[in-house]
């Protein structure tokens, strides 16, 4: 039926309703789709072990580090995040290498049947796609990124041997609930029965929740950030990490490739998701920890995790785009030594405007632009919206033309950012 991968990938964009592309129209909150593809599978997510990250902020990073880590102590690693920024096949890793083009030509031909009947979403099928692959491949463990939410998202038909919890912040509160508690609630919907759960920050307002539905099921339950600091260092531009444990050094001056300091929130989460796994049994050296975070990018193409793309000026893109994830996007930048901040702005609607727009720097010079998705803020509402929260600047739709619009302008000791969105990051030239 399929022959080309293209026309494949076409089928599954075009045909298959895509969160990224249309928002909360995609989404079916229930298993059921899921769980019948599965079924038609064989129940491919029951043949390796698994470990389930969700979290506002923080769980790609996560999800990265700890599969690099697994890579590193020598275990054949499966790696499912969502959305990608430049190909579809980098949703479905194994060992750092995407998805074969073959495997997914072969894969839609074979659940075609079911996609006539039950009409699932894109989510679905590429879940689907990705426990069909993982056990195909006969991976030792697949680190699962939830998609949305968590008790309703798609992966939530594996049983993990860890689940982590990153964070709790604002964002898709027309999908998860409009308070913190119901947004963690639906994120403690990963937590099993009896299998242990990692909670990488303590948030008063929400730790009670992950407590209380943990004490319910039985399942152990450890904050990282009770045992685990990470402190990041800055030197001419560089972040390196100490990380302590129960105060003592565990690792001086790690050189993790993922430069934002806000990574200080996230390691703690990482380590103690290992140290979870090393009580199970597992066999993860503090040397294939640091390497497995000093290489994750190497290991695992992880992009968009404040990188650098150019220096003089110093260009730097990352997929910050929630509030809180705005609020440490900001803060890093602050960290920086620059004369002038030219700012890239592009957003998608669902997203708290108006919120995100106040903690923006009112001295830097904004060029409003728009990924090309039907859900993309329109630049000129953009703009209006700015204008409203004392921010200037000026309307370059296309993010590349408006990263050479700011070079044009910027001196070498000047400092340009790109971000909002994840999806205006993922039009970026050569990321």
């Amino acid at each position: 039926m399929f022959t080309d991968y293209q026309e494949t990938l076409n089928f599954l964009y075009t045909n298959l309703p895509m969160f990224q592309r249309i928002g909360a129209a995609a989404l079916k909150p229930d298993l059921s789709n899921t769980i019948a593809l599965c079924k038609t599978l064989g129940e491919p997510q029951k043949k390796f072990k698994s470990i389930h990250v969700a979290g506002t902020n923080g769980k790609g990073s996560t999800s990265h580090m700890l599969a690099s880590i697994l890579q590193s102590a020598g275990y054949r690693t499966g790696l499912y995040t969502s959305p990608h920024l430049k190909s579809f096949t980098e949703r479905v890793k194994i060992d750092g290498a995407e998805i074969r083009q073959e495997y997914v030509i072969d894969f839609v031909n074979k659940i075609y049947p079911q996609i006539e009947k039950l009409k699932p979403s894109f989510f679905e099928i590429t879940v689907a796609l990705a426990f069909d692959y993982f056990a195909h491949d006969k991976v030792d463990v697949a680190v699962i990124e939830v998609g949305l939410g968590g008790g309703l998202d798609s992966t939530n038909v594996i049983t993990p041997v860890v689940s982590v919890i990153t964070n709790i912040g604002w964002d898709h509160t027309d999908l998860l609930g409009d308070t913190l508690e119901k947004i963690a609630s639906e994120k403690a919907g990963i937590i099993k029965g009896g299998i242990p759960v990692v909670i990488s920050e303590r948030q008063p307002e929400v730790e009670h929740v992950f407590e209380e539905k943990a004490l319910a099921l039985g399942s152990p339950i450890s904050f990282a950030a009770d045992r685990f600091d990470a402190k990041a260092n800055e030197e001419k531009g560089v972040v390196s990490f100490d990380i302590f444990e129960n105060g003592t050094s565990l690792f001086k001056n790690l050189s993790l490739p993922l430069q934002g300091s806000y990574q200080e929130k996230n390691l703690p989460g990482v380590l103690e998701t290992v140290r979870t796994l090393n009580l199970q049994g597992w066999s993860i050296t503090p040397g294939s920890i640091r390497q497995g975070l000093e290489e994750v990018v190497a290991t695992t193409g992880l992009k968009g995790r404040w990188q650098v793309l150019g220096r003089q000026p110093l260009v730097v893109c990352d997929t910050g785009h929630n509030l809180d994830g705005m609020k440490e996007v900001v803060r890093q930048i602050q960290r920086q030594d620059y004369r002038k901040l030219f700012f890239i702005l592009g957003m998608v609607t669902g997203k708290d405007i108006s919120s995100i727009l106040t903690l923006l720097p009112e001295d830097a010079y904004y060029f409003f632009c728009q990924a090309n998705i039907p859900r993309a803020l329109d630049a000129a509402t953009l703009l209006k919206h700015a204008r409203a929260n004392n921010l200037v600047g000026e309307i370059v739709t296309d993010v590349n033309d408006a990263i050479r619009a700011a070079k044009n302008v910027a001196t070498p000791e000047d400092m340009i950012f790109v971000g909002g969105s994840t999806y205006v990051v993922a039009e970026i030239d050569g990321l």
